[in-house]
């Protein structure tokens, strides 16, 4: 895909990696209960993600960041794209690259209700180990655990 390039996130990337996530997560789960604020989420993005976690963004012609991948160990912690960048590519270009870092092996969880991203990821060799009643996340929303070993 060209005009697209993936690279490490630094800390000026934080306001719009985080303003990704809010858009994605608005559109791809507009059922789930969302804990925090919008200010909440970009604090966290400010303070957390983006100084304490390998954080890679997507940056469209140089200059908009229009995804956001995150890995802790062989964590998958988050993967979103802005919606109007969803289909091309892009996600497929972050997972090759979590499975470069993470050669070992990734784990990830998305929401049950997510079918469009569980598809995803089975596409790309994620086999589903573990379902939830979602008592052990903040949103209160049943998920599954995906496991990916090489």
């Amino acid at each position: 895909m060209t005009g697209v390039a993936l690279r490490r996130a630094g800390a000026a990337d934080a306001r719009a990696a985080a303003d990704v996530w809010l858009r994605s997560f608005d559109a791809a789960l507009p059922t789930v209960n969302r804990p925090r604020t919008d200010d909440d989420v970009r604090g966290y993005f400010r303070d957390v993600v983006v100084p304490l976690r390998e954080t890679w963004v997507a940056e469209a012609d140089g200059e908009r960041i229009v995804g956001v991948m995150v890995l802790d160990g062989e964590l998958l912690s988050q993967l979103y794209l802005a919606p109007q960048w969803w289909g091309r590519g892009i996600g497929d270009r972050f997972v090759t690259l979590a499975k470069e870092r993470s050669p070992g092996g990734l784990s990830l969880w998305t929401f049950q209700v997510n079918k469009p991203a569980r598809r995803f990821y089975e596409r790309h060799g994620f086999t589903a180990v573990e379902f939830t009643d979602g008592s052990g996340n903040e949103e209160r929303e049943p998920d599954v655990r995906y496991v990916w070993r090489p």
